[in-house]
């Protein structure tokens, strides 16, 4: 279905209901932080540990969004690996950089790690953007960083956070 996406409930309820229209009764998971999927490697799992406590903290993951989580964080996977590999060759080959190799016949072609990365960013961006993990997409759903609930808070820096 294309358009517009739908506004989550909880946000429906605290934006208001200008048309009036039946909200639907949210679904009910169990408020747990998802592990990481076993099959991630640690390049994925280091970035589904940094992104996973935020979407939690914003209701965005649950445990039936470990999938489409996993799918960012091997995105995320593919496009450092294709990006490191791209910047040894461009070490060695100072001519194109890394950027074209030599095709089946000889002439120049470009490097097949650019199209991975290139395929790795947009999936990554494509689930990002599901998750409100962009600039645009929390625009569109009115979340952004909580205000403070004082004037006095954050003098003591963040409490959720661990001890430095």
């Amino acid at each position: 279905m294309r358009g517009r996406k739908r506004t989550p409930s909880y946000l429906k309820v605290i934006e208001g209901n200008p048309g009036k229209r039946r909200i639907p009764k949210p679904l009910s998971v169990e408020p747990i932080l998802p592990e990481p999927p076993d099959h991630l490697d640690e390049i994925a799992k280091a970035e589904w540990r940094r992104v996973a406590k935020h979407l939690f903290r914003l209701r965005l993951l649950t445990p039936l969004d470990v999938g489409a989580a996993a799918v960012y964080c091997q995105g995320w996977n593919r496009l450092v690996q294709a990006e490191r590999l791209l910047a040894e060759k461009a070490e060695r080959d100072g001519v194109t950089h890394g950027l074209l190799i030599r095709g089946k016949h000889g002439t120049p072609v470009q490097n097949p790690l650019i199209g991975i990365a290139r395929r790795s960013a947009a999936t990554m961006m494509h689930v990002a953007a599901e998750f409100a993990m962009t600039p645009s997409a929390r625009s569109r759903i009115g979340a952004g960083p909580n205000p403070p609930s004082s004037e006095f808070a954050g003098l003591l820096g963040d409490l959720d956070d661990e001890p430095a």
